[in-house]
C-alpha cells in the first residue's frame, strides 16, 4: 500500500483540483484504489467533481465538504475560506468500493443500500470488510450506523464524519464520481492488504455535575432530573447560556467547551465518553443537541480547554496505533476526523494540532477534515456517533493478518 496526500487553496475549483492531482503525481485513475477528496464550500462541489472526472476519468472518488479547511502532514490549510485536500490510496492487493444513496425518509435503509452498493463496487458482495468509512449529511447518523450494522453485524468498525459547511446553513455536500448530493450517505468499504487500527475519543474531562434524562425526544433533551434541561445546564456551567434562556436561541459557541457526555466504557479504570454538543435552547427550555438522546440515560457535564483540544488529536492517534498493535515506525498513513466545533474554538492553533498528529504518525501522510458530527469505534468496540470528538483510522505498512 502507498498513501499520498495533497492540498490546495487556489482561487478556483479547477485549479485546486489540478494542483492536488499534480502533487499526488497520479497519471492514471486506474492506478488508484481510492481517492478521498474534501474541500470547503468556497469551491462548488459539482465543479470539483467535473474537473476530477475530466482529468482522471473513472476515478474512485469518495468526497464531500469540510468546515473552513483541511489538515495534512504539512500543516493546516485554509485561505479565506478556500481549502482542498486529497488522500490517495494505491493498494493493488486490496479491494475498495464506494456507494452513495440519498437518505430520504428511511436512513437505515439508505445506508444499507449504500453499503451493498459499495461491496458490489469492490467486487466483494456478501463479504465483510475490514472497515466501513462513512460521510453523510448531518442529522440522522445513529440510524445510518444501524443500517450498516444490520447488513454486516456490529464487529466491523465504522468511522467517518458528517459533511460540513462554514456556517451550519445546509451548504454541505457529498460526492462520488457519479454525482453530487446534499442529502446523501456515501460509504466506502475497505479490504486493505495491510493492518489498520481505529480510535474514537475526545479532548474533554468529566465534571462532578451529572443527572438522568427524564424527558427527551429525538435530539431534544427536555428534562434532566425532572427539571428543564436548559436551566440545569445553565446552573452546571455557571450561567454560560443565561442569555438564551428567556426566548431560546443558538448556543453553539457558548457550549463548545461544555458538552454533555455519556459513558462508553472504561479501560484500566478510566472512563471514556461520547459527547453531545448543545446547539440551541428551545422555547420550552429544552436543549437541542447534535445527537440523539433517550430517557433514562445518565449524562455528565464535560469540560475542555484550548490546550486539551490542541494536544488531544495526537494522543488519539497514538491510542489507535497502540490499540491495533501497530509498529509506530511502520505507518503508511491515516485518516483523521476532527470536530468542526473544536476546530473553530482553537482555530488560531490548528497548525499545532496538525503538528501533534504529524508527530504521532512519525511524519507519515494523513488527511484531516472538520465535520459536523463524528463516527467511530469506541473502546468497547461499539460503533457510535458523537460531537466534539476525534476519530482516527491508521494504516500500517505490513500485511494484514
Amino acid at each position: 500500500m502507498q498513501i499520498r496526500t495533497a492540498h490546495s487553496s487556489a482561487r478556483d475549483a479547477a485549479r485546486a483540483v489540478d494542483e492536488c492531482l499534480a502533487a499526488l503525481d497520479v497519471a492514471d485513475a486506474g492506478t488508484l484504489s481510492w481517492l478521498h477528496v474534501f474541500h470547503t464550500e468556497a469551491y462548488p462541489a459539482e465543479a470539483v467533481r467535473a474537473r476530477l472526472v475530466c482529468k482522471r476519468g473513472g476515478v474512485p472518488l469518495h468526497g464531500g465538504t469540510t468546515c473552513a479547511g483541511v489538515m495534512t502532514e504539512r500543516g493546516f490549510h485554509g485561505n479565506n475560506g478556500r481549502a482542498m485536500g486529497m488522500l490517495a490510496i494505491s493498494d493493488p492487493a486490496g479491494s475498495y468500493g464506494i456507494g452513495a444513496v440519498r437518505i430520504g425518509a428511511d436512513p437505515s435503509a439508505a445506508s444499507a443500500s449504500a453499503l451493498e452498493a459499495a461491496l458490489a463496487d469492490a467486487g466483494r458482495p456478501g463479504e465483510v470488510p475490514m472497515l466501513v468509512w462513512m460521510n453523510a449529511a448531518p442529522g440522522c447518523e445513529e440510524r445510518l450506523i444501524e443500517g450498516i450494522e444490520a447488513v454486516i453485524g456490529r464487529d466491523v468498525p465504522i468511522a467517518g464524519g458528517s459533511t460540513a459547511d462554514d456556517g451550519v446553513r445546509g451548504h454541505w455536500r457529498q460526492m462520488t464520481r457519479d454525482g453530487v448530493f446534499g442529502d446523501a450517505v456515501v460509504i466506502s468499504v475497505f479490504f486493505p492488504s495491510v493492518e489498520i487500527a481505529c480510535a474514537f475519543q475526545s479532548g474533554y474531562d468529566s465534571t462532578e455535575h451529572a443527572g438522568r434524562v427524564t424527558a427527551a425526544s429525538g435530539r431534544t433533551l427536555q428534562e434532566i432530573d425532572h427539571r428543564p434541561a436548559a436551566a440545569v445546564y445553565d446552573e452546571w456551567t455557571s450561567g454560560t447560556i443565561s442569555g438564551a434562556r428567556v426566548q431560546g436561541g443558538t448556543v453553539l459557541a457558548e457550549t463548545s467547551l461544555f458538552p454533555l457526555g455519556r459513558e462508553l466504557g472504561q479501560v484500566g479504570g478510566v472512563a471514556f465518553f461520547k459527547l453531545s454538543h448543545p446547539e440551541q435552547v428551545t422555547a420550552e427550555g429544552g436543549l437541542r443537541l447534535f445527537t440523539d438522546i433517550a430517557e433514562g440515560e445518565e449524562i455528565v457535564l464535560m469540560t475542555g480547554s484550548r490546550d486539551s483540544l490542541i494536544s488531544r488529536a495526537g494522543r488519539v492517534v497514538r491510542a489507535a496505533i497502540a490499540a491495533g498493535g501497530l509498529d509506530a515506525e511502520h505507518i503508511a498513513g491515516a485518516l483523521v476526523i476532527y470536530c468542526a466545533g473544536c476546530m473553530l474554538t482553537v482555530r488560531e492553533d490548528m497548525a499545532n494540532v496538525a503538528g501533534e498528529v504529524g508527530l504521532a504518525l512519525g511524519g507519515s501522510p494523513f488527511l484531516g477534515i472538520y465535520t459536523f458530527g463524528e463516527q467511530g469505534c469506541a473502546v468497547t468496540r461499539d460503533n457510535s456517533h458523537g460531537n466534539l470528538m476525534i476519530s482516527v483510522v491508521v494504516f500500517g505498512d505490513r500485511p494484514a493478518r
